[in-house]
């Protein structure tokens, strides 16, 4: 284990003054989301509309990719969702655009509470119960057609996750959970189809984020959710960018529920040809891998005061990663995915 900084809890996120109490990283959410203290303007009413919140929710399966998301980033409510058939390449994607996110409801903590937004009979419901997440999805018109989901997301309080506060300067601050390699159960209906998800082949994840950005931003995520040959579940949580990370990086390796943490990691990638292989080794050679794209994802929005462009590109990783007791990992043909985010936000 390397000698990064643990959050010690439980407490708050931030003090009274909006300054963060800690930086750092856990296996679970230690410390406690009071955003109400934010203070990074002098004019506290103006908080708000910079405060950016969200729970993002996929379920990768050997066949296709499903994602459902909320989010509130101030002075929009982005609620959108993908479906992405890893054997024809055919990718559709839908999202609504709320003024103040309207209607978007988010839970203070990761730990309990709903997640929900309805328009008529279109809704999105993500609740955490004590051992599982489920999620309830339906949206009429999807695709021309209609995407409608039930799912169950087992998540006991063994389940080790990636909970990292990164201070961004002028008192901006990210707080992340990072859930991964959850054993999913369930059904999702897509163009008339029945997929069955079953926990021995389809795994979820959960990226949860809390914080306050700078207008401009940008970063790099690499994440992952699989099998290994013997059926053991394995995840990848891999990143930089925003922020200072020297209290700890936001790397990782999930093994059967259990963190083993990461320092840095280097990526080596084209941005001019995000489909060429990217590479991500360690220095201290716990990691060296391979991500190599089949599909891209370009997810680009752009409004008044609201620009981002997202290059998400899924593929295999290949290679190798070191577990904190020192097992030598053989990493075949997994597959995830690896973005580069730009924003004006």
């Amino acid at each position: 284990m390397n000698s990064q900084q643990m959050l010690i809890g439980n407490g708050k996120l931030l003090d009274e003054d909006g300054n963060l109490t800690q930086a750092g990283w856990a296996t679970r959410q230690v410390l406690d989301c009071n955003l109400e203290n934010a203070y990074f303007y002098n004019f506290k009413s103006f908080q708000a509309l910079r405060l950016k919140v969200w729970d993002y929710y996929a379920v990768t399966t050997p066949t296709h990719f499903f994602s459902f998301t909320l989010s509130d980033i101030g002075y929009m409510g982005m609620v959108f969702a993908y479906v992405i058939d890893f054997q024809t390449g055919e990718y559709k994607e839908e999202t609504l655009s709320i003024p103040f996110a309207k209607g978007v409801k988010l839970p203070r903590n990761s730990t309990s509470g709903l997640s929900e937004y309805y328009k008529g009979d279109l809704y999105l419901r993500f609740n955490v119960e004590e051992k599982a997440r489920t999620l309830s999805v339906r949206w009429p018109g999807f695709n021309g057609s209609s995407l409608n989901a039930e799912l169950s997301f087992s998540c006991p309080p063994e389940h080790e996750s990636l909970n990292i506060v990164i201070p961004i300067r002028g008192k901006r601050f990210y707080y992340n959970r990072k859930i991964n390699c959850m054993p999913s159960s369930g059904w999702v209906e897509y163009q008339g189809k029945r997929f069955e998800i079953k926990p021995d082949t389809c795994l979820a994840n959960l990226d949860w984020g809390r914080g306050v950005w700078e207008y401009k931003s940008f970063w790099v995520w690499a994440s992952a959710s699989g099998f290994l040959s013997d059926q053991r579940r394995i995840g990848l949580n891999l990143g930089f960018g925003f922020g200072d990370t020297s209290a700890a990086s936001e790397n990782c390796v999930i093994l059967n529920g259990k963190i083993h943490k990461l320092g840095e990691v280097k990526f080596t990638y084209d941005n001019h040809d995000f489909k060429a292989p990217w590479k991500m080794i360690s220095p201290d050679g716990r990691l060296d891998l391979v991500f190599t794209p089949f599909f891209e994802r370009v997810a680009k929005t752009e409004a008044i005061v609201l620009r981002s462009e997202v290059h998400q590109m899924f593929g295999h990783y290949n290679g190798y990663i070191v577990s904190d007791e020192g097992e030598r990992i053989e990493i075949c043909n997994l597959i995830g995915w690896a973005e580069e985010h730009n924003a004006l936000w």
